[in-house]
């Protein structure tokens, strides 16, 4: 029977990875930032010690675990001030996808190299012209007929650690014989493939992932680079976007976290009038408030979690909409409040908040926006006509 009570192997896994990731913490993160480095050493550690595959399968090298597992690797990482983006994408995504759908040599191939963090993945499906709507994903792959080979065409934005990974997991459309239609379709696609280009977003957000721009002229792949059935389609597909949804609401209830223990420790210490600034209900309240949304977010990651481990895709797509809402509102809010809490501090290098700002934002807008959340909801679980 399932419980939203965290068990002891969940709450000593909870105490692990929080003492582990405060040796680090946002100081390392930062100045390899400043360098434009990645944070090798922290995700080689963190794989060393089992938590970048907890979720993968024992067979092939990983902690047999499940979502439940890797959220709280990465929300702990996170409250610690140095979350890794690419657990989302390489283990969560990737790793869910071909350990659910892969050939067996996909998964010998891949599964024990993402688990041990000698390789990682990354995952491009969004595009210039379609946004959000996944049903407009232009980029093409079709069989060449002399050799059964895919060739892909298209353009993918935003897609994270490319430059790191060394493979994306590409969402591309082939035609149904039987309609005509267009159904997605996943590729494992190498990072040096023939026709394979990438160009460097240039963000104002400053994170370790750097995000790119992909090309795809023709990208000849062979046979076994698909994942799964062909005609599988969107049972694939959300098997790895379920997992983003949790896993983004773990990264954005993280840094809620690490903001709201930074405007603590100062609303304790700051004296003003004679007496510590959090002793004031208008410093106390909000922050009371943030704390209380945030472990409501976390209620709602973990029931989400629990339902994708437990093989219930539907009840998990609602519940992981649900969490990455409340998570990603949460999280702003936290943030925040915390700069404000801290008054002109709260916007200096010094104590590290200014940054999450842009940083929270993320949480709202991506992998999905909170407004296509609420077309979700409103539609799926409320039976309300569709708006589009």
């Amino acid at each position: 029977m399932t419980t939203l009570i965290e068990s002891e192997e969940h709450k000593d896994l909870r105490v692990a990875v929080a003492a582990f990731g405060k040796r680090y913490g946002r100081d390392y993160i930062t100045q390899l930032v400043d360098q434009g480095a990645y944070p090798t050493d922290l995700w080689q550690e963190a794989a060393k010690l089992g938590y970048i595959g907890v979720n993968l399968p024992e067979e092939y090298g990983g902690g047999g675990g499940g979502i439940a597992e890797l959220s709280i690797v990465l929300e702990e990482l996170g409250a610690a001030g140095a979350p890794l983006l690419m657990m989302i994408v390489s283990p969560a995504i990737c790793g869910t996808v071909i350990a659910r759908f892969g050939t067996d040599k996909q998964k010998r191939d891949w599964l024990p190299a993402l688990a041990d963090g000698t390789r990682t993945m990354a995952f491009g499906i969004t595009e210039p012209d379609a946004g959000s709507n996944s049903h407009r994903i232009t980029t093409t792959a079709r069989r060449d007929p002399d050799t059964g080979d895919w060739l892909l065409t298209g353009r993918k934005v935003f897609v994270s650690g490319v430059d790191i990974a060394e493979a994306t997991l590409i969402v591309g459309r082939t035609e149904d014989s039987r309609t005509g239609r267009l159904k997605p379709c996943l590729f494992i696609v190498p990072r040096d493939a023939d026709g394979f280009t990438r160009r460097r977003i240039d963000m104002e957000l400053r994170g370790a992932e750097k995000q790119f721009e992909l090309t795809l002229d023709d990208v000849r792949l062979s046979a076994d680079a698909l994942v799964g059935d062909e005609d599988a389609g969107l049972l694939q597909l959300f098997a790895g976007l379920n997992p983003e949804r949790i896993m983004t609401a773990a990264f954005a209830i993280g840094m809620g976290r690490y903001a709201l223990a930074k405007a603590i420790e100062y609303a304790r210490d700051r004296t003003v009038f004679k007496v510590p600034i959090g002793a004031h209900q208008a410093i106390a309240h909000p922050l009371a408030q943030a704390h209380i949304d945030l472990e409501l977010a976390r209620l709602m990651m973990q029931k989400a979690a629990l339902l994708y481990d437990a093989g219930d895709d539907a009840g998990a797509g609602e519940a992981a909409n649900m969490a990455k809402y409340a998570a990603g509102e949460a999280c702003v809010k936290a943030v925040d409040q915390a700069v404000h809490t801290l008054g002109g501090n709260g916007l200096t290098r010094e104590f590290g908040l200014a940054s999450l700002i842009t940083a929270a934002r993320v949480s709202r807008i991506a992998p999905v926006s909170r407004e296509m959340i609420l077309n979700y909801v409103s539609h799926q679980t409320l039976g309300l006509p569709k708006s589009y």
